[in-house]
């Protein structure tokens, strides 16, 4: 699933920029994925980036500034937090 989101998004790789990984990653959530998924299978496909350190620095601060505190999404694990 996270590869169909990709693509859709951002279609083939040599295109990928900043602006597509943050589609992706937000459309990750729109489909309840964790976006840190989306992150880290970003990061494990960097190789086939042609700006990876941009993209991935990108989809870091998108995690960052739409999670808590680059956290999991809200709600997972919080019944934890509550014990």
């Amino acid at each position: 699933m996270v590869e169909a989101i990709w693509r859709r998004q951002c279609g083939a790789w040599e295109r990928s920029d900043t602006a597509c990984v943050q589609a992706f990653l937000a459309e990750c959530v729109a489909r309840n994925l964790d976006p840190q998924d989306g992150l880290n299978w970003v990061i494990e496909h960097r190789a086939a980036l042609p700006n990876a350190e941009a993209v991935v620095d990108a989809a870091l601060r998108w995690v960052n500034e739409h999670t808590s505190t680059g956290s999991p999404i809200l709600g997972i694990g919080a019944e934890q937090e509550r014990g």
